[in-house]
């Protein structure tokens, strides 16, 4: 896998509570997208270097790409552990709304991956009820976290069973017996890493070409706790968003393919399924994620 580049600029909030991390690629001015990472309680790192490739879809750096960590991972951790236990959806909808406010970002385009898709559709719902203060253009959703809780119950008994499936355990057998711990810890590390997220790839052997992360279970948690018992496709100001939406989903994916059927057709965006993947297609099927993205980008410019 190739290194991570350093980003052409960087820098913190200073209209949020807590300052959160930012960082660019690509080139200032161009077509601009705000990439939301997964979690949550994750960090914007572990989807480089591969989603670098929206910056330079033709290999001539042609857009503006913006990441941050969102608040409680990463570079944008509270000093409080308490106060990483109080960090909600709503949390996130606002930390969201300053960032866009702060560095300007118009016309929105979000990119949302996993529990950031997710996001996306919450700060879309609470832009068509009026409660923040601007509306994205296009949002793209890279495998979006389920968008109700009984989806969510069907992905964490799915993944469970992957992890505990014959596979992945004579893997982990495999990594005990082998003595690396002992030899090469860092490899060690990598490895165990590996076998921790193995269950999210329809080939646990590309768990390899993914960046590693951690993730702070106080916020990862607290987030989910403040979603409760819910179910966006209840909620009419879901339905009443308008942007132009493109869904891609793995169709090997845990999170069950349905939740982004069903949201597709709620929400009349374009749904692209990708075989042989998993819940990490930037890795598992790149061609067919950018592929679809840059067509979506296009036909909404």
């Amino acid at each position: 896998m190739p290194p991570i580049p350093p980003p052409r600029t960087i820098g913190f909030t200073t209209t949020t509570e807590v300052p959160l991390y930012w960082c660019a690629y690509g080139v200032e001015g161009r077509d601009r997208l705000l990439i939301l990472h997964g979690g949550p309680g994750a960090h914007h790192d572990y989807l480089l270097p591969q989603m670098l490739r929206l910056a330079s879809p033709r290999g001539v750096e042609s857009r503006d790409l913006l990441f941050y960590d969102q608040r409680g991972g990463g570079r944008s951790r509270s000093e409080s552990r308490d106060a990483e236990g109080n960090v909600t959806w709503q949390t996130n909808v606002g930390d969201l709304e300053r960032v866009i406010n702060e560095l300007g970002v118009r016309p929105l385009t979000l990119v949302g991956y996993s529990w950031g898709g997710l996001l996306a559709l919450l700060f879309a719902r609470e832009a068509a009820a009026g409660r923040v203060g601007v509306k994205p253009s296009r949002l793209v959703l890279v495998d979006p976290a389920p968008i109700s809780r009984r989806y969510r119950e069907q992905f964490e008994r799915e993944f469970a069973r992957r992890q505990a499936g014959p596979e992945i355990q004579a893997m982990r057998q495999e990594l005990a017996a082998s003595g690396l711990r002992e030899r090469d810890l860092e490899a060690y590390r990598q490895r165990s890493f590996e076998l921790s997220v193995a269950g999210y790839f329809a080939d646990p052997r590309k768990t390899h070409d993914l960046t590693p992360f951690r993730v702070t279970g106080r916020v990862q948690q607290s987030v989910w706790e403040s979603l409760g018992d819910y179910d966006l496709l209840a909620d009419p100001n879901f339905r009443a968003i308008d942007a132009p939406i493109l869904i891609v989903h793995g169709r090997q994916d845990p999170i069950p393919l349905e939740s982004s059927e069903t949201c597709a057709s709620a929400l009349h965006a374009t749904l692209v399924v990708l075989d042989q993947c998993g819940h990490v297609p930037y890795v598992e099927q790149p061609d067919g994620l950018f592929d679809a993205i840059e067509k979506f980008l296009a036909s909404t410019r």
